[in-house]
């Protein structure tokens, strides 16, 4: 979607990507292989869970992580709108659903589905 609304083009699930001159080389995995697509910059990239194996943080770096002090920043102050861009025309509730019958045996089940229901 936001490919799709800034009309940027887009590589879904990488699990390899590689970057130059402009131009993005995305590798995905599909069922037959592997498929390679390439992108103009600026593009949007999503990856597959593959694509990076994580670093854990050590108990040091956690505790030095803790004592860090956090800037806050307003969209205001970097000069992003925030406003949306979508409009909602309505919005109503299902349907009721009308209650269900209980019938003795097959045979009222299939005349009931021969003469009211009509779908057999």
């Amino acid at each position: 979607m936001l490919a799709a609304l800034t009309g940027m083009p887009q590589g879904t699930f990488a699990c390899k990507l590689e970057v130059a001159d402009g131009k993005a080389v995305v590798t995905r995995e599909i069922d037959g292989g592997e498929q390679t697509v390439s992108l103009t910059l600026p593009a949007v990239v999503t990856t597959d869970l593959r694509l990076n194996e994580p670093r854990y943080a050590s108990l040091p770096n956690i505790m030095k992580a803790k004592k860090k002090q956090i800037d806050t920043v307003t969209p205001d102050e970097l000069g992003v709108d925030v406003s949306s861009g979508l409009k909602v025309v309505s919005v109503e509730a299902p349907p009721a659903r009308s209650a269900g019958i209980k019938v003795e045996s097959v045979d009222e089940l299939i005349s009931k589905l021969k003469t009211e229901a009509k779908v057999i």
